[in-house]
């Protein structure tokens, strides 16, 4: 195997002779976390936490939020000894080697590329809405969700049930808003959109105000009796949820994805990274609570008593059954909510604030995975030819538009929560591989300086490492099997292409704009203010 490690200061002189233009302070690094980390997951996934734990999603939100906020502590040191683009690929480079660094930054793919995809749906979920609500127009569901196409393939595999024929029946063909609103971002990244740190923090507060809306409206509603039973399916349903609400948090490695093209990187980055974690922790609880004891959030169990898997066939022609009206049922929670206790003008109203908000979101994720592939073509294990600007647009449309491809396929077929297991697999790896560097370099680079030291470093990063391992073990079965099959297809290119060609195999410790074929600036032309990789949630 091979171990070829990039060292900090070759990482470090790469980054300066071709660097990203730092512009971002403090504030603007915790509304892109904020921004990065509302979205989809509370939006939308209370409903897939719900149907996991029951109320006792309220744990999965702690459990989900204290993993994150371990590995943020991890997170701020490392980027604030190694503030340049890559995140956890650029920290696993220095430490473990080129394969391991190759592995996360494969893993990183995945997680963009289906994060994107789950918002997308995510979105789709909230426009049929908003559509249906305020306007009066119906969407039919065989064009609004692909439901029908993954009962079928179900069969492939299963014998035919009345569940799954009731499925086939009202299941959808196709997701067409998630399709249109993936097609539309590809676009409009190819063509160069120039979307600024103002622009995301104006979002930023339209989601704060429309969840501050929920938590007023719904909080006051609160009855106890909504909580029992609190963990219908035990402690493991708990850690369950936990592994899909996980979604809702991540998006704070946007901060530190952001690092070389912030000001004083030592100081912000860290401030970012540990407050919209904090502020969006905080959000979650209460709304979270307010969901819960204002309408329910118990699962739909089958006649044995255990919970039916969400976005399943079996599930989906129960809540057809039902008329849609369990929280689990629903694919925009929050709305759904404030319209069922009495506030149905806000609901609709937040509902178009998830609308009108959560496209910026894909438009980050995808945006996210091509500086990921910005900076391993920057190290050579990628093609330059990947990364090819458009002689007019100037943006990397090869990569785009391959990325806009494979995200509005998932989005046009998959549910949101397979969606989002799939791509915690990605995040849970990036994660894990995080803690086990900061100690790493704790013992090889001790004297380096860390203008920000992780606090008990000894506890705080084994238990970083060991919640990864816990989250990803109650993944479901196909969200690990896709994952370790992504990880083979990487190793496959690596061992052909990779290991041969990187920079370091080459003997070569800093990239050259002339050799790289891309702007000195990234990998689109970038506003003063841009909008750095990361995970909305």
């Amino acid at each position: 195997m091979n171990w070829r490690v990039k060292s900090l200061d070759a990482i470090l002189a790469t980054a300066e002779k071709k660097s990203l233009h730092r512009s971002l302070g403090a504030f603007q690094l915790t509304m892109l976390g904020i921004g990065g980390i509302i979205g989809t997951g509370i939006f939308v996934l209370t409903a897939e936490a719900a149907q996991v734990a029951g109320p006792g999603m309220l744990l999965s939100f702690v459990l989900s939020a204290a993993v994150c906020g371990l590995a943020a502590l991890c997170y701020a040191e490392l980027a604030s000894m190694v503030p340049v683009a890559g995140s956890a690929y650029t920290y696993s480079y220095a430490t473990f080697g080129e394969i391991l660094a190759w592995v996360v930054g494969w893993a990183l793919v995945l997680e963009y590329a289906v994060a994107a995809s789950a918002v997308a749906v995510g979105w789709s979920g909230y426009a049929v809405g908003v559509l249906e609500n305020l306007a009066g127009i119906h969407i039919p569901s065989v064009i609004a969700n692909g439901d029908g196409i993954i009962a079928r393939m179900t069969l492939l595999f299963y014998p035919m049930t009345p569940e799954l024929q009731v499925a086939m029946n009202t299941g959808g063909l196709i997701n067409l808003p998630a399709v249109v609103i993936s097609m539309a971002v590809t676009a409009l990244l190819v063509v160069g959109t120039k979307e600024s740190a103002t622009v995301n923090s104006v979002l930023v507060v339209v989601k704060i105000l429309a969840l501050t809306a929920f938590i007023v409206l719904s909080v006051p509603a609160i009855q106890s009796k909504n909580f029992i039973p609190f963990a219908p399916l035990g402690t493991g349903g708990i850690i369950s949820a936990a592994s899909i609400i996980f979604f809702a948090f991540v998006g704070f490695d946007a901060v530190s994805t952001a690092a070389e093209e912030t000001k004083n990187p030592q100081r912000n980055v860290p401030i970012g990274l540990i407050g919209s974690l904090i502020i969006c922790t905080i959000f979650y609880l209460l709304v979270g609570a307010g969901a819960i004891g204002s309408f329910g959030a118990q699962p739909v169990l089958d006649a044995a008593g255990n919970g039916l898997i969400p976005g399943s066939p079996a599930l989906v022609a129960q809540c057809n059954l039902d008329g849609n009206v369990l929280l689990v049922c629903s694919k925009e929670a929050l709305a759904h909510v404030l319209r069922s206790i009495g506030h149905p003008a806000i609901g609709n109203m937040l509902g178009l604030a998830a609308g009108f908000a959560l496209p910026s979101v894909v438009l980050m994720m995808m945006y996210a995975q091509t500086r990921i592939f910005f900076v391993m073509s920057r190290d050579g294990l990628l093609p330059t030819s990947l990364a090819k600007v458009h002689p007019r647009f100037k943006t990397p449309h090869v990569v785009t538009i391959v990325t806009g491809i494979g995200v509005t396929v998932a989005a046009a077929f998959f549910p949101v929560g397979a969606l989002a297991s799939v791509s915690n697999g990605g995040t849970l790896c990036a994660f894990f591989f995080v803690a086990l560097a900061i100690m790493a370099l704790r013992r090889t680079n001790p004297d380096r300086r860390r203008s920000f030291r992780t606090p008990a470093v000894w506890v705080v990063a084994p238990l970083a490492a060991a919640g990864c391992v816990l989250l990803f073990l109650f993944l479901s079965t196909t969200a690990q099997l896709v994952f370790f099959g992504w990880a083979a297809i990487g190793l496959v290119f690596y061992y052909l292409y990779g290991r041969t060609r990187s920079n370091v195999a080459r003997g070569i410790n800093e990239a050259h704009e002339d050799d790289m074929g891309i702007p000195p600036v990234g990998v689109a032309p970038m506003p003063s203010a841009p909008t750095p990789g990361g995970r909305q949630a």
